[in-house]
């Protein structure tokens, strides 16, 4: 965004021209939009080229609420680009794009709250779902008895029913889930919600969160008991504002925002203990850095030690130190670094080791420090590290530099191998039917490590293909029987001087052997744009790989794809069991008009014989929607 002088003013002399009221009418209607000149000045050029620049389409912020707007432009991520507006222009901008001037009231929920019979919560039953990953390995595992669904029923469902949410453009959380309960964040409603689901057939909500002062949700939640006896969940705002709530009654225990730097973010489900809750901080500067404005780069990624009954922090960990000036960058304005190592995903706590492992991404300045791109392992009584395994040596990157920036792009280099390949998916710690352990990790390069928990050894890696930006492994893996499953959601292309890439691998899912790494099976996912769906899912010949967490229910995995399918494989043979397009509208249960589109992050679950999927990824160019999906057997 480039920043606009003052439209309203302008606009103002334009209706001062026109003589009589009703010509003022007249010419009102004849002239754009306010907030039009204030898009095309500020927005377009990146909103209008979405897959290049990694944001939202146009048509996608149309969707999305005012209060998501606002707040990106005041608070969020384009604060910098949107300094300059005034109160007037920003309300304008936001009125042009959605055709609101408030925040909608979240009217569709009352009808559907639980009777007095339902409201209580029942936190009795072991969880299912209390990490990002499930459970403590983070496998991303279900039984059939935890799902209440078996592979033969799998291969055989049904729409049961749709939930759809007002002003949404993604679904991007998991809920976690205790019983019959499920409690899923929903980012552009600013809300928490306590699903119960006793009733396959009717769901009601037995409470809802609002996150102060409206900010974005962001993370999913993580549930657990700590030592006082009290169940609670932690989740994560856009605003970097960790929320601890009484997972009974949906109130607030504490928020405590965690930000250190500019641009950090938290995006990894934070991990609730007894004793301690550990969260992952990450950072979004990689996506202003490219703008000369920027003093570029200072933010790095963090984990934070919080004590679960205030909020206080117990200890932090630095993936670097912090930034220091390095050389004039060419205008008389230093460059800084190191900095980068933002970290996505959502640890995994061993706590017999007492050890806490994570994964990095890039640098965002030189020099690229050895934590960039890494798999590191921490003390988990103070945060001390163990062990670090970088991956990816000088990865130093910025969203609009290229391996070769333009002369006067003052925070680019050129001496980096630009690839941008986080560790994305969060680590599973995995035990071998032989008693061995290891940590196993899906990097965006699209390889697969396994490593030794006490040394940080590489045991084995397996490259399938070479990545790309959003993946290669993107978003999650899955453990069980001594295998891993990896969806990847592009191979990527030959690297300068590297091998040429195996014309086998192609995206999909793959199953690998966890003792050496060799591939079992792959299922190749082909591209669909018959029947209209091209229209709704954009460039679905190139956007069609598994990029979201995958779910194992009893003996299938559950993939969605990037163009809005549902896959169900079976997980012996990768044979294809089940498919559901959920690219279409649906009539819903609470009256608001739903929309599937791209299936990314992590959404899918299962619980009491349904599996519950979100339909809807509004970034990168992808297909927004704004459903949660429910199948059941026929």
């Amino acid at each position: 965004m480039r920043v606009l002088g003052s439209l309203a003013a302008a606009f103002a002399v334009a209706l001062t021209w026109v003589g009589s009221a009703a010509a003022q009418d007249d010419t009102a209607r004849q002239l754009p939009h306010p907030g039009q000149a204030v898009y095309r000045a500020n927005c377009a050029a990146c909103h209008d080229n979405p897959e290049q620049t990694r944001s939202p389409a146009k048509s996608t912020l149309g969707s999305m609420s005012y209060q998501v707007l606002s707040f990106a432009l005041t608070k969020g991520k384009m604060q910098a680009q949107a300094a300059a507006l005034s109160e007037a222009d920003r309300g304008n901008l936001i009125n042009y794009l959605t055709g609101r001037s408030t925040a909608t009231l979240d009217a569709w929920s009352k009808p559907m709250m639980c009777g007095a019979s339902r409201i209580p919560v029942d936190l009795k039953p072991t969880p299912s779902i209390s990490t990002f990953g499930f459970d403590a390995r983070n496998t991303r595992t279900l039984t059939a008895r935890q799902a209440g669904l078996t592979t033969a029923q799998l291969s055989k469902l049904d729409l049961a029913w749709a939930i759809a949410f007002p002003d949404a453009t993604m679904i991007r959380a998991q809920p976690a889930v205790v019983g019959n309960t499920l409690f899923l964040p929903v980012a552009e409603a600013s809300a928490m919600y306590a699903f119960d689901v006793s009733d396959r057939t009717k769901p009601c909500i037995k409470w809802i969160y609002n996150s102060p002062g409206g900010a974005p949700l962001r993370s999913s939640p993580g549930f657990g008991v700590i030592a006082d006896g009290r169940s609670v969940l932690a989740f994560s705002g856009l605003d970097s504002t960790v929320h601890v709530v009484d997972a009974a009654t949906g109130k607030a225990i504490w928020t405590k925002n965690v930000a250190a730097y500019s641009y950090s973010l938290t995006t990894g489900t934070p991990r609730v203990l007894k004793d301690r809750i550990i969260v992952p901080v990450s950072q979004f500067e990689i996506m202003q850095a490219a703008d000369n404005a920027v003093t570029c780069c200072t933010n790095h990624g963090f984990v934070l030690s919080l004590d679960p009954k205030t909020g206080d922090q117990q200890w932090r960990y630095d993936t670097m130190p912090d930034a220091q000036p390095i050389r004039d960058r060419g205008d008389g304005k230093m460059l800084y670094g190191p900095s980068g190592a933002p970290i996505w995903n959502s640890p995994v706590v061993d706590e017999a080791r007492g050890l806490v492992f994570f994964g990095t991404g890039e640098a965002n300045s030189p020099p690229a420090h050895h934590n960039t791109n890494a798999l590191i392992a921490i003390r988990l009584s103070d945060g001390k590290e163990v062990w670090s395994h970088q991956a990816t040596a000088n990865d130093i990157f910025n969203a609009g530099c290229g391996p070769k920036p333009r002369p006067n792009q003052f925070n680019c280099v050129s001496d980096t191998v630009y690839r941008d390949v986080d560790f994305g998916a969060s680590l599973i710690r995995g035990k071998l039917k032989d008693g061995r352990e290891m940590v196993f990790a899906g990097q965006k390069s699209g390889t697969v490590w396994a490593m030794h928990p006490d040394t940080g050894k590489v045991i084995w890696r397996r490259d399938i293909g070479t990545g790309a930006p959003n993946g290669g492994i993107h978003w999650g893996i899955a453990y069980k029987d001594d295998t891993v499953f990896v969806p990847v959601a592009q191979i990527g292309r030959p690297l300068p001087g590297g091998e040429p890439i195996d014309p086998g691998l192609q995206r999909g899912m793959y199953a690998v052997d966890a003792r050496t790494g060799a591939i079992k099976w792959h299922y190749t996912v082909m591209p669909d744009c018959a029947n209209g769906r091209d229209k709704k899912a954009p460039r679905c010949d190139r956007n069609y790989g598994f990029s979201g967490a995958p779910t194992i229910v009893d003996g299938a995995i559950i993939q969605g794809s990037l163009d809005g399918r549902l896959f169900a494989l079976d997980l012996k043979t990768g044979r294809e069991i089940w498919t559901f397009d959920t690219l279409r509208d649906y009539a819903t249960l609470n009256g608001v008009p739903g929309k599937g589109g791209s299936i990314d992050a992590a959404s899918i679950v299962a619980v009491n014989g349904l599996l519950l999927s979100g339909s809807g990824y509004g970034m990168f160019g992808q297909a927004p929607g704004n459903v949660l999906l429910a199948f059941k057997p026929k």
